[in-house]
């Protein structure tokens, strides 16, 4: 959960893939320890850096400006049809690591704030007629300088001994103004055909996080969590040696015995609440990228349920999500539990921002399915709205002009919900006081309390808002679950 899952989560284990046949590393120079030989570095931004380095004498460092992301690329000779996991260390803001030219899903994951080194990986498939990629690392424009080392590329090697002739893709020329962004989608011209699953939810609904760890937030049991809350999402399930699979273990630390854990939630649904488990969070990197991988999850999360009955799941993988593997696994897990089941997502901003980001292109491929998304609109700088204005966090106009992106993107305003810290200690930027969530639904829902940014239609079915997390309201002395609960649950 972004700040959230912050200190005292699980940290879980990344799911490096099957690399095939070989597993040595294609990467040539991969540790910059010869300058930058085999790499190319967009308008000059690379160079050599003695400090801080991962590993050996040298790294990457590559430094951004106000025209370009500051990428470095290499071509990589492959095979067709094979499954590679490309890896890297960095260090810096907003640090990206991917691949193109792979014949299918070009995948690439990004850090918003790594002040000291931390791994990155994903996997991916080439296609039938793929002889060479191009792996590239780059920061973001008008960001500081980035640091990468140890790049890694496993998977079988290819023949090809010579560069394609079609370089990479150029940078654009006019740089946007904030973090990744890309123009508002237009909206559909036809309603979706059939409304979004319920389950037997309120028209309007809360949502929160109770925190399985304890970090400095009240320690809460199931059955202590606010009466405010319709859905509560149990924080987090942990990765397992299989890949794509999770599993819940109760922290040791909360003196919490499983049964009266079960007994509590069967009490909280009993009161026509929902209690789901939540994958992920700021530390929880489960990766699912290809087909047994999205079985697996499926498979594990429907046995969550059956044992401890929880009545769904909460998508909060934080380092990105495969847009093929996990609407798979979703489906295979609705397969399984059937039209009740409630599937929430708690994005970032920087992973919503147009109908081609990975969490909102997920979002709409499932809308049948999808309950709601809760988009963190915090722990972000600047974004670009539905409008193309840039607003900045904190404000009325950067929740509503954002939630407008989500709409016209294509997502029933029923599946749109607002997510907010609980107080000040619950994200690192981006508190907002409950009543400008208020204020950011009744703009939305009725065209009032909005602030320079007024929607060009009303949705009054907006589905309500989310915080992290129950434990850190009760912190704040319920502040946020007494102002807003009360706010949604009032809401026509």
């Amino acid at each position: 959960m972004s700040a959230a899952a912050v200190i005292g989560a699980g940290v879980a284990l990344v799911d490096m893939g099957s690399a095939g046949a070989a597993t040595t590393n294609l990467v040539a120079n991969p540790g910059f320890e010869s300058g930058l030989s085999n790499w190319s570095c967009t308008a000059g931004s690379g160079a050599n850096a003695s400090s801080p380095v991962h590993s050996g004498s040298s790294a990457l460092k590559a430094t951004p400006s106000s025209s370009d992301t500051g990428q470095c690329t290499q071509v990589i000779s492959v095979q067709p049809n094979s499954q590679y996991t490309l890896s890297a260390w960095v260090q810096g803001s907003y640090v990206y690591i991917g691949a193109t030219g792979t014949g299918g899903t070009d995948p690439s994951t990004w850090t918003p704030s790594a002040t000291s080194y931390q791994q990155l990986s994903v996997n991916f498939t080439t296609g039938a007629s793929t002889h060479s990629v191009t792996i590239y690392t780059h920061g973001w424009y008008a960001q500081p300088a980035y640091f990468a080392d140890d790049v890694t590329l496993s998977g079988p090697g290819g023949t090809q001994t010579t560069p394609p002739t079609t370089p990479p893709t150029t940078p654009p020329t006019t740089p946007p103004t904030t973090p990744p962004t890309t123009p508002p989608t237009t909206p559909p011209t036809t309603p979706p055909t059939s409304p979004p699953p319920s389950g037997n939810l309120p028209k309007h609904a809360v949502t929160g996080y109770w925190q399985n760890f304890n970090n400095g937030a009240t320690v809460q049991t199931i059955a202590q969590v606010q009466s405010a809350y319709d859905i509560i999402a149990v924080a987090f399930a942990d990765a397992t040696t299989t890949p794509g699979a999770v599993s819940f273990t109760l922290d040791p630390s909360l003196n919490y015995s499983v049964a009266q854990f079960k007994a509590d939630i069967a009490a909280k649904q009993a009161a026509g609440k929902k209690v789901i488990i939540s994958v992920g969070g700021q530390n929880g990197t489960i990766s699912i990228r290809d087909s047994a991988s999205a079985t697996n999850f499926a498979n594990s999360v429907y046995s969550l349920m059956q044992t401890y009955g929880f009545n769904g799941v909460d998508i909060d993988l934080e380092n990105g999500i495969d847009t093929t593997y996990m609407p798979q696994a979703l489906r295979a897990l609705s397969a399984k539990a059937g039209s009740g089941l409630i599937i929430t997502m708690a994005p970032q901003t920087i992973d919503m921002l147009s109908s081609g980001s990975d969490y909102l292109a997920t979002a709409l491929k499932i809308k049948d399915i999808l309950t709601v998304v809760n988009t963190q609109y915090y722990n972000s700088g600047s974004m670009n709205g539905c409008d193309g204005g840039v607003y900045s966090q904190g404000t009325v106009d950067f929740i509503t002009t954002l939630a407008c992106t989500a709409i016209q993107a294509g997502l029933d305003p029923s599946q749109v919900g607002i997510g907010t810290p609980a107080s000040t200690s619950a994200a690192g930027s981006g508190y907002v006081d409950p009543s400008v969530v208020d204020n950011a639904l009744d703009c939305l829902a009725k065209g009032t309390g909005c602030g320079t940014f007024h929607p060009s239609a009303k949705w009054p079915t907006i589905r309500g808002a989310m915080t992290w997390s129950t434990n850190w309201d009760a912190k704040n002395g319920n502040a946020w679950s007494n102002a807003v609960g009360a706010h949604v649950h009032g809401m026509a």
